[in-house]
């Protein structure tokens, strides 16, 4: 081994991790250059996409990095580099090595002054491969951690050490929840980690008359239609075999499904289940496949629906919450500190579809009390989730 590299492994070894948020790592004067990484295309364009506009705003050089995908174009179209990386949602040595070597030969070929990873193996790759490169800062934003997921006990305590590795190497450690900081700092996985929470733009998802009309025109549906929405990728732990089964209890309304499955997704298509629905349900289900103007279609339901078995802080509950919707969601980690039980929607138990058909019921026989619960909704998502409030505590941090 030459020099050079002994001095690079010395300088690595030594390096303090762990720092406070109110640490310096960088020099506080001039623009820096940040590299944005998470696993999938549909990731960078629904969560990375307003970070990177505001730290360019903030006068950053911000480029991404990603699998390849259609929604990139977005992203691409809006002036930023995203890089095209191998990622595999899956723990696949062979996969996961190659996207770490990507990973060091873009951080070689960039030279980011910061890093910041996403999502539970695409932001340990990051995360090595900017300690390995000697990047001066390295960041990490977890959006749910692994080994809180129902699965295997062995899958789940693979987790907690590949997250209790890297966030030794980790000076900025951002949560989207309050309970995964808690997590955190309970486990010493980071000593200082912070809840940054999610955020959406409350001048766009909003009520809009105008919005509703053309959207129940659009789906053949009268204005005095009840209509049921869920937005969300179409895998089973979103709670659709559930949420199919609890609208059989709820005759009187409708459920507009709005989403895709990501190529990269795991798990079979409940086709036997969708097949089942469409059957019992007939014109009352109405997949709509993915869509860009979820704010519209949102506008023209009238109860929001999210029975996941697991979350980070989900943004289409956000979504809801800002247009003005009560919201069914199952009582885990995230949706249980975004819900106020009683007062801005109901919590039900997840893998349940009585529960979840109760309540459904109790919303879609109350105008009264979804126009209520719908109200006091927004306002609570104003006061925590508004775009601008979480993207200036998340530039703050970085900065």
């Amino acid at each position: 081994m030459g020099d050079g590299a002994r001095t690079g492994m010395s300088r690595r070894r030594s390096r303090r991790r762990g720092t406070s948020p109110g640490d310096t790592l960088l020099p506080n004067e001039g623009p820096r250059r940040i590299l944005e990484i998470t696993n999938v295309d549909f990731s960078m364009r629904q969560f990375l996409h307003p970070l990177m506009r505001a730290l360019r705003d903030a006068g950053h050089v911000v480029e991404g990095g990603c699998a390849e995908g259609p929604h990139l174009a977005v992203l691409r179209a809006d002036g930023f580099v995203v890089h095209p990386l191998p990622m595999a949602r899956s723990f696949s040595p062979v996969a996961q090595i190659r996207a770490l070597i990507a990973l060091i030969r873009l951080i070689r070929r960039t030279r980011p002054d910061l890093v910041h990873g996403h999502m539970p193996i695409s932001g340990f790759l990051a995360r090595l491969a900017a300690w390995w490169c000697d990047v001066p800062c390295i960041a990490y934003t977890c959006h749910g951690f692994l080994f809180n997921q129902p699965g295997k006990r062995r899958r789940r305590l693979l987790s907690f050490l590949v997250e209790w590795l890297a966030g030794q190497i980790t000076d900025r450690y951002m949560t989207v929840s309050q309970e995964e900081a808690r997590d955190a700092r309970r486990l010493r996985i980071h000593p200082w980690p912070e809840a940054v929470g999610n955020g959406r733009d409350p001048a766009l998802y909003r009520p809009d008359a105008d919005a509703r009309q053309a959207m129940r025109r659009e789906l053949g549906l009268s204005d005095e239609a009840v209509v049921v929405i869920a937005v969300s990728r179409l895998v089973r732990h979103k709670g659709y075999p559930e949420l199919l089964r609890a609208m059989e209890y709820v005759p009187d309304a409708v459920l507009v499904i709005v989403g895709e499955r990501l190529a990269s997704d795991h798990g079979d298509r409940m086709e036997a289940e969708f097949a089942h629905a469409a059957l019992v349900l007939g014109d009352r289900l109405k997949m709509l496949g993915y869509r860009e103007d979820t704010a519209r279609l949102l506008a023209g339901a009238d109860i929001f629906v999210l029975p996941s078995h697991f979350e980070g802080l989900p943004m289409s509950v956000i979504e809801a919450m800002l247009t003005g919707l009560p919201v069914i969601a199952s009582a885990i980690r995230g949706p249980r500190e975004q819900v106020v039980e009683g007062e801005t929607g109901f919590l039900v138990p997840p893998g349940l579809a009585a529960p979840l058909g109760e309540a459904l019921v109790q919303l879609v026989r109350n105008p009264s009390l979804r126009s209520a619960m719908g109200m006091a909704g927004r306002e609570r998502a104003k006061s925590l989730y508004a775009e601008n409030r979480v993207l200036a505590r998340v530039v703050a941090l970085l900065d």
